[in-house]
């Protein structure tokens, strides 16, 4: 008979993996093993390939996006694994296997799960998925402030971790974090604010970026947040023009083709690139990405597909979109946060940014899943759009001191500027994205 002989190229870079309390070797044993419980110990973020003969395992973490393209060979299978599309195209074809590559023929590993792989040969079997982190739902009293507190808590928990590590490896580095003076971005700050005085770190080594692309109200909106706190000398605003705007550059950054993704893409992009002209040593940025999933902030009327009753009742819809083996999953981008991450990885991955997101922690996305939306809305649509506001105002409240002003939700590229100044530069259709993506490999 004849012996296949596969191949596995692990594209992806070990540096990037922040795990603590465990070797990065110790990990892929733990991914190795495909043992659930073993894996969701993992502390911290990662994207981890882990062989075991011709069995291979994968598992990321929400906020590290993970991609695969399985060759075929004359002398049996390769799997090319990597955080980028381009990647993957660019090994192929230095092995001479581009001609089976299409965008739609990656795949994505979706976060949370280990997928298993067995490189046997022609055909290959479909990959396997084990869930490794399943939040329990409903599991906090209905007590908003011991919610807030509980969420928050957790919050200040991964950030002071956070920052130890960057003080253990860079202690000099500046902190930056990306600013609007919204819900997020605003208790992120003052959480980042906050635990650098505790730790006892200078917080002059802190800013809050906030774009201005002109006519936007975010500038206006961080400055309000800032003042208010008298903390407005770590304000520094970042002008860009949307004339600058790139939509092909956005696509080959992003990968991806979702509308407002691209337009969130685009405005990280502009904010990444200024901050980069203005501070070429510039290192960390923190941002608020993950906190409207983590407590279900998005305009549900938006969305024909959903209902209240879907948003709270289907477990991490939001980071994770309809699950996996779900009809309405995409082997190709997965779904929900889980998909659109790449909208603040890829823009600071390619300005040489490291970026920490505190919200997508496993351990505060369990709190936030424990809160029992159900009974605190009585499903009604403006009562789950009010409890973002009280549950982080009260754990701000709570862990920090600070009395967090509280401003409508307004999204990223809706707060910069204008949407009249946007329109000329964006606004097409997702079609028109996904067919603008795919001729990059025509």
């Amino acid at each position: 008979m004849h012996q296949y002989v596969s191949r596995v190229v692990d594209l992806t870079d070990p540096g990037l993996n922040r795990i603590y309390g465990m070797s990065l070797d110790e990990a892929r044993d733990r991914v190795r093993s495909g043992d659930a419980a073993r894996v969701r110990a993992i502390d911290g973020s990662f994207a981890i390939v882990a062989v075991d003969g011709i069995i291979v395992r994968m598992a990321r973490s929400l906020d590290r996006p993970m991609r695969y393209f399985l060759a075929k060979r004359h002398e049996g299978p390769a799997l090319y694994v990597a955080d980028r599309i381009d990647t993957l195209h660019a090994a192929l074809e230095r092995d001479g296997l581009a001609d089976q590559f299409h965008p739609t023929y990656t795949r994505m590993v979706p976060a949370h799960h280990v997928v298993e792989i067995q490189l046997v040969g022609c055909p290959d079997p479909d990959p396997t998925y084990t869930r490794f982190f399943a939040p329990e739902p409903n599991t906090i009293p209905r007590d908003l402030d011991e919610i807030g507190r509980r969420y928050i808590g957790a919050t200040a928990h991964v950030v002071a971790r956070w920052l130890q590590h960057v003080q253990a490896t860079d202690p000099a580095a500046a902190i930056g974090v990306e600013f609007s003076g919204g819900i997020d971005s605003g208790a992120i700050f003052l959480l980042v604010y906050d635990t650098m005085r505790r730790l006892g770190l200078s917080p002059a080594r802190l800013k809050a970026f906030v774009l201005d692309m002109g006519g936007g109200a975010d500038v206006e909106q961080a400055r309000r947040f800032l003042a208010e706190l008298d903390l407005s000398l770590f304000l520094e605003e970042i002008q860009a023009d949307p004339d600058d705007i790139d939509v092909v550059e956005t696509l080959k950054i992003i990968e991806d083709y979702k509308p407002l993704d691209v337009e969130c893409a685009a405005m990280s992009i502009a904010l990444c690139r200024g901050i980069r002209a203005r501070y070429p040593e510039w290192r960390y940025l923190v941002d608020g990405d993950g906190g409207d999933e983590n407590l279900k902030d998005y305009p549900i009327e938006e969305n024909p597909e959903l209902t209240i009753r879907s948003v709270i009742d289907n477990r991490m819809l939001y980071q994770e979109g309809w699950g996996v083996g779900r009809i309405k999953h995409s082997l190709t981008y997965s779904g929900g946060l889980s998909r659109g991450y790449v909208r603040s990885y890829a823009p600071t991955r390619y300005f040489g940014f490291e970026t920490f997101s505190p919200f997508t922690q496993p351990d505060v996305i369990e709190v936030a899943e424990g809160i029992p939306f159900a009974e605190l809305t009585g499903y009604d649509v403006p009562s789950l759009y009010a409890l973002k506001g009280e549950i982080v105002s009260r754990g701000i409240r709570a862990i920090t001191g600070f009395e967090m002003p509280v401003f409508p939700k307004r999204r990223f590229q809706h707060g910069t500027t204008s949407p009249d100044r946007l329109r000329p530069r964006l606004g097409r259709s997702e079609r028109e994205y996904r067919r603008a993506f795919h001729s990059l490999y025509e």
